[in-house]
């Protein structure tokens, strides 16, 4: 489980297809501190929950390796990324930890697109375009996690919805590069999933 908190910002550095069309990935990022990684533990990777598979030291810089298969790239955007994109990253949550911003799983639902960036003041208006099955979940107020970045949702609309991303925020996440057009990873939150099956369960 994850909470939406980016921690880290990572660069792809190798992206590799293997015989059996899984895509092989090294991840670079600054040396981490406080963490214990293992092998074998679970890295949201843009919002994508990924299996670190070996780990490596090159002086400032951590080395991350992870497999994506063909389900993965089918359903999620790591099937567009290229060497040298930069990338959201949060380690798995630990018990103790800070829950800063909602319970997250790391599988994303589906992907959506940037359609319009508006700056308000001191921060910045983006709307996505999302799958028009995913909308019933989205709701103005409620949580929604975007390339790994939990967020609230300000307006929805029949095939959109907006959120206002904060100077920090901006600073602190891959939306400092994103712009219109782009393709980003959503996960609807687990409530309102979980509240759409016992609609569906008490209609029956």
């Amino acid at each position: 489980m994850f909470t939406g908190i980016i921690t880290h910002l990572g660069q792809v550095e190798v992206l590799e297809m293997n015989s059996k069309k899984d895509l092989l990935l090294k991840i670079s990022t600054n040396k981490v501190t406080n963490r214990k990684l293992e092998i074998g533990c679970s890295i949201a990777c843009n919002g994508t929950c990924l299996t670190l598979i070996k780990k490596e030291i090159k002086g400032k810089k951590h080395i991350f390796s992870f497999q994506a298969s063909k389900e993965t790239l089918a359903k999620t955007t790591l099937k567009n990324w290229q060497v040298g994109d930069i990338i959201n990253l949060e380690f798995a949550l630990r018990m103790g930890d800070e829950l800063g911003g909602h319970l997250v799983s790391g599988h994303i639902d589906a992907v959506g697109k940037i359609s319009e960036i508006t700056t308000i003041k001191d921060s910045h208006k983006f709307t996505f375009n999302a799958p028009q099955d995913l909308m019933k979940f989205i709701a103005t107020k409620g949580s929604i996690t975007i390339d790994g970045t939990s967020l609230t949702v300000n307006e929805v609309t029949k095939n959109s919805f907006s959120v206002n991303l904060i100077a920090h925020t901006i600073k602190n996440t891959i939306f400092q590069n994103s712009k219109v057009g782009d393709a980003v990873n959503l996960e609807i939150d687990l409530l309102a999933r979980y509240f759409e099956r016992m609609f569906k369960s008490n209609k029956h």
